[in-house]
């Protein structure tokens, strides 16, 4: 019987297991159970095609790079491209946390992949597994030198939170097993057992919430001061995983605990996330979450250990509100005078003419493309005499057009054919979904709404799901939770609107709602913030009915 995961990282804190000697067999085109738990800690996940599941098992590996604040200089996205059609299956997905995901990666590519990887000044470590993941930070260029110094604020913690075991470097960049004698036996930071469950964070700069602050375990939002970083609000135990049927998970937004000052940055980091690996459940991975920490002991506890762990004491809140979230999209000013160009990335899946555009422009103009947390592509930094160029390119290939409103924020998780976890599609089954209700919204004269549309293939939330004003959480095959209600802040979940709606009911659900939001909306009234008004569903707690709606 294979051991759980608690068993396997206190049997080896390396996270080496027989990785380097299953790469070396040539027979083997998977990894065992325990090694593909420790796959997970370097960045990779085992899969394998579900599509083809009666012919067999066809394995393959899903590898998610970690990179800080969304940022792919262009020579390393000119590397991922490559490695992208050597190895996987041609394509490259943003993911919601801003990093990149190769699909299709089989065995025998895989090291390749890795190291290819690394020799683009990259890492894969830490992507994945019971350890603080990619930390989010703003990508837009702002209007002041605010913006680059919370990305470098990112970085910064990001390198702090890292695990230093050697595993990741002696297996795919040197090639062979850990030199177990040479192995700390714990990690400095994480100990031998690491986290109870994964650890996200995030940074915002208000009024824009662009990385969905308040869903991560620890959130870092900006208070700026005439122009200059002097500090920031902390926000802890955000989370959105749940499981069906399951009312002792769910949701839930951050709490903000207070302010610091910025040269503590990583002193309150790394202290949050002892925390949570202190006091987190290592007996129920399902309540295991720094979010049932938060609500089982409370924000007051949290502050108290946190202020006696770091020895600082946090200060009144100082910043300010969100007025909006999302992403921009077409050509902006930089406060340097120089250009951004925001693109829209269908469910993020980088493919196509879209991949040969963004490859031509990184390898002719050297622009540097930044991942947002709505899964879509920024290229900065663009001079005014590179503009023509790159739109020259797009419109080569027919690529980067301005979305239609409804698609602007919506998102989609992979689901099938490579998630384990899947019940039902999500990212093949959005452009279908979005057609369907860009009909009923033409049919009410509301073509122009940006209502935010997201849509998840299991109740695990990987593509936010429950903060969207329209969500579609998978419950089996052609069937989902409708939830209603989130709003463009990012500052409100939504809530159960009906348990179980088949895709073939949607217009018939639907139409209604959008026919009295039509009618009934106050001028420039959120869809989201219409549905709480008029009281089709209620405001969020574990135990919200499904609505009466319904």
């Amino acid at each position: 019987m294979a051991l759980s995961p608690e068993a396997l990282k206190d049997r080896d804190p390396s996270l080496a297991g027989t990785i380097a000697q299953t790469l070396q067999d040539p027979a083997a085109d998977r990894f065992e159970e325990e090694d593909a738990v420790f796959l997970k800690f370097h960045g990779i996940y085992q899969q394998d095609d579900r599509d083809v599941r009666k012919t067999g098992k066809h394995w393959q590996f899903m590898v998610r790079t970690r990179q800080p604040g969304g940022i792919v200089p262009a020579p390393q996205f000119l590397a991922y491209a490559r490695l992208a059609r050597e190895y996987g299956n041609g394509t490259l997905r943003v993911t919601s946390r801003q990093a990149f995901q190769f699909h299709g990666v089989v065995k025998s590519g895989l090291a390749r992949t890795m190291r290819g990887i690394h020799d683009a000044l990259a890492t894969t470590l830490a992507a994945c597994g019971d350890v603080a993941r990619n930390v989010m930070a703003p990508p837009i260029p702002a209007e002041t030198s605010a913006a680059a110094e919370v990305r470098a604020d990112a970085q910064r913690l990001s390198d702090a939170l890292l695990p230093v075991t050697r595993a990741w470097h002696d297996i795919w960049v040197e090639g062979v097993p850990v030199k177990l004698g040479e192995e700390p036996k714990a990690d400095p930071l994480y100990g031998r057992t690491y986290l109870p469950r994964k650890f996200k964070t995030a940074f915002a700069i208000p009024p824009l919430n662009d990385t969905d602050l308040l869903t991560n375990c620890l959130g870092f939002i900006a208070v700026v001061e005439n122009g200059a970083l002097v500090g920031y609000d902390l926000a802890v135990g955000g989370g959105l995983g749940r499981s069906h049927g399951n009312v002792a998970t769910f949701p839930r937004l951050a709490d903000v605990l207070g302010f610091f000052e910025r040269e503590h940055l990583v002193a309150i980091g790394q202290a949050v996330l002892k925390i949570h690996r202190d006091w987190g459940d290592r007996t129920n991975r399902k309540h295991a979450r720094l979010k049932y920490v938060l609500e089982d002991r409370g924000a007051d506890w949290f502050r108290a250990e946190l202020e006696r762990l770091t020895g600082l004491t946090l200060q009144p809140r100082r910043a300010g509100e969100f007025t909006a979230g999302g992403d921009r999209f077409g050509w902006h000013r930089q406060a340097d005078g120089r250009w951004y160009l925001g693109l829209h990335v269908e469910a993020g899946r980088v493919r196509g003419a879209l991949l040969e555009a963004l490859e031509q422009i990184a390898s002719e103009l050297g622009v540097e493309v930044r991942l947002t947390a709505t899964q879509n592509v920024l290229l900065v930094d663009v001079d005014e005499d590179q503009r023509a160029r790159i739109e020259a390119i797009l419109a080569a290939r027919q690529a980067g057009r301005d979305p239609l409103p409804l698609r602007r924020s919506s998102m989609a998780c992979p689901a099938l054919p490579t998630c384990g976890l899947a019940l039902a599609e999500s990212e093949r089954w959005l452009p279908t979904l979005l057609d369907t209700l860009e009909g009923l919204l033409r049919e009410q004269g509301l073509d122009d709404d940006e209502i935010s549309v997201r849509v998840t293939g299991c109740p695990n939330g990987c593509a936010r799901p429950y903060m969207a004003e329209i969500g579609f959480v998978g419950k089996s095959p052609g069937r989902y939770q409708l939830w209603l209600g989130g709003d463009r802040r990012g500052t409100r979940l939504n809530s159960v609107y009906r348990e179980t709606i088949k895709t073939e009911e949607i217009p018939d659900v639907l139409r209604p709602v959008f026919a009295r939001y039509a009618q009934e909306r106050q001028p420039g009234e959120a869809f989201g913030d219409w549905t709480h008004r008029v009281g089709l569903v209620q405001p969020f707690t574990p135990t919200t009915p499904v609505a009466a709606a319904a």
